[in-house]
């Protein structure tokens, strides 16, 4: 594996490898990683001749207050996994390298991004159009891998894609979790000890309320009981509990084939979030 730190190396690399018709699958991640970003790499490897993989904490989807600074890193360990799980190239920029001039180009994600996260985290989202816009132009991949527990950030990322005619074609993976079904994050080393063992009720909750909505329980009252076993099971404070058609993260489900149930629930010093993902058909194997 080669650790890239510019973004001239990188396309002198990639550029003659493309025009030899080799595919390159990307991840990008904002580092510290685990075995949910190796699942990423697994699947990039299975599809594509090269994997890449970025690491860049961008200060652009990070808001006042939040957690910049403290958010961890770990390039050693980093790389020491990323070499482990077949990445070819791990481009880690500095901010200097991906931000060289201050720039009053935005890019504003729509009605997607006003609910969940978006709600409570405004700008989030177009800090993380702008820089997946930039990688995607640096990288040019073939197809780019992102996990089901930023669900929100992955619909908006699908219909960025899919508005503006990007080259890559965007891969799902499903959520990696602990064996006590908490999703596996960067945050959850930042868990206190109580709070730890408090997290994994949050995925309790969430299934629970997909078991009541195919015994017929109306998706607003699923919302109330995931919200009353979150309350009950964990000493964080509720950011959201909520129901909206997926993709499309509308409020109206009548004409929808799947729904999102999300949650977000903050701890002392971790936002931990998480989902499910529904078929509004209902039928024995949902069950």
């Amino acid at each position: 594996m080669q650790i890239v730190r510019s973004i001239a190396e990188l396309k002198n690399i990639l550029n003659p490898r493309k025009r030899e018709g080799r595919t390159v699958g990307f991840v990008p991640t904002m580092g510290f990683l685990h075995e949910g970003h190796m699942e990423l790499v697994e699947e990039a490897r299975k599809d594509h001749d090269i994997v890449v993989m970025s690491i860049f904490v961008n200060p652009a989807q990070f808001g006042p207050g939040e957690d910049y600074d403290a958010y961890p890193r770990d390039e050693q360990h980093d790389a020491e996994l990323a070499s482990t799980a077949g990445v070819d190239y791990l481009f880690i920029p500095s901010v200097d390298e991906m931000y060289p001039r201050k720039s009053g180009i935005s890019i504003l994600p729509g009605e997607q991004a006003s609910r969940l996260c978006g709600a409570s985290r405004p700008g989030h989202f177009d800090g993380v159009l702008k820089v997946l816009l930039k990688l995607f132009s640096i990288v040019d991949p073939d197809e780019s891998y992102f996990g089901m527990k930023d669900a929100q950030q992955l619909a908006i990322i699908e219909t960025f894609v899919q508005d503006f005619n990007l080259r890559t074609s965007i891969a799902r993976v499903p959520t990696v979790r602990e064996e006590d079904g908490l999703a596996k994050s960067s945050r959850n080393v930042r868990l206190l000890e109580h709070e730890r063992n408090e997290a994994s009720a949050i995925n309790r909750a969430l299934s629970q309320g997909k078991r009541s909505y195919y015994e017929g329980v109306p998706l607003q009252e699923v919302a109330k009981i995931v919200r009353k076993a979150i309350e009950e099971e964990t000493s964080g404070t509720i950011d959201y509990v909520d129901v909206l058609a997926y993709p499309s993260l509308e409020e109206n489900i009548d004409d929808t084939d799947e729904v999102i149930l999300a949650a977000a629930v903050q701890f002392t010093h971790a936002r931990l979030i998480d989902n499910i993902i529904m078929s509004t058909i209902k039928d024995e194997k949902n069950v």
